[in-house]
């Protein structure tokens, strides 16, 4: 198993993505980036923390490679909008990609790379790319919160339209059903 962390905004929509992607084998909400230690939902919320919002992707290697993550990543967010995803504003919604080796390090470049060079977004790619600090679990009404509550109307409006943005453009890489 081969773990990466990444914020897009708001967990609760990136984590929806990544729960369907085969070959994914757990996905966590959680905070890296910031201080204190195991901050809390609403300390991060203020921004003042310097925490992302973001996803722990435990995923097997045989299954899905660390490419194919790193490219659905790239299409799934805007990662060319500076500490905002939509209407969600602040630091906490920045785009980062954390790597804890030179090779992930090697292969977030690559894809931002790919991702310049297909024209998925306008403007120039802002992701924050940086060594892996620690993670903090988010609190446990976080986890899974779209597979939980799928009519929510935050759920229908921003994180269903990303899950329906993989499905069209990663079909090989969804869940069988």
């Amino acid at each position: 198993m081969k773990s990466i962390v990444l914020g897009g905004g708001c967990f609760w929509c990136i984590e929806a993505v990544f729960e369907q992607i085969q070959g994914v084998l757990r996905v966590v909400s959680g905070y890296a980036g910031g201080k204190p230690d195991h901050p809390t939902y609403d300390q991060v919320c203020t921004g003042r923390t310097g925490h992302a919002e973001v996803i722990r992707v435990d995923y097997d290697p045989g299954e899905v490679s660390l490419d194919q993550i790193l490219d659905v990543f790239f299409v799934i967010h805007d990662p060319t909008s500076l500490n905002r995803q939509g209407a969600d504003v602040g630091t906490q919604y920045r785009s980062v990609a954390y790597f804890a080796d030179a090779s992930e390090e090697n292969a977030i470049r690559e894809a931002m790379d790919r991702c310049h060079k297909a024209k998925h977004w306008p403007g120039r790619i802002v992701t924050e790319v940086s060594p892996l600090p620690e993670f903090f679990e988010a609190e446990a009404y976080h986890q899974g919160y779209f597979r939980e509550h799928p009519n929510q109307p935050y759920c229908l409006f921003v994180a269903g339209p990303k899950v329906a943005k993989f499905l069209h453009q990663f079909p090989e890489l969804a869940r069988e059903a």
